[in-house]
Parts: C-alpha cells; structure tokens; sequence
C-alpha cells in the first residue's frame, strides 16, 4: 500500500507516492525542515538536504566504528 506525501516548494506542489509506515515516518520528520501548509522557498529544501545528510554522515561514522569493534 502507498501514501501520498505532499509539499510546496517555489510556488509549486510535488507529491510522492510513498509505503504507508514510511509515510508516518515523514509525516513526523519533514515539520522539522519544512512548512506544512506553506510554500517552502528553494533555501529551505537545501537546509533539509544539509541536515538529513549530516546526519547520514554521522550515522556512517558510527558504523565504521562499531565495524571495526567486531
């Protein structure tokens, strides 16, 4: 089963089609970066990109520790 997921952003709406628990998972992260109800402006989408990969980064690191623990 899928979910549709929508934002605007620079004046335009996108929607995406995603699985229903991963749908409750953005439901719940995308506030963080973006205006749900609003226009976003291009600065914002960066802003979410920047972070969400910051934290994928810092999530790698860990695993290459823990990698090299085992």
């Amino acid at each position: 089963m899928s979910k549709k997921i929508g934002l605007h952003i620079a004046g335009r709406r996108f929607d995406v089609d995603v699985e229903d628990e991963f749908a409750v998972y953005l439901g719940n992260e995308m506030p963080k970066d973006f205006s749900i109800d609003s226009n976003n402006d291009l600065k914002a989408l960066l802003k979410g990109y920047v972070r969400v990969s910051h934290e994928l980064y810092k999530q790698e690191l860990m695993m290459k520790k823990l990698i090299k623990k085992l």
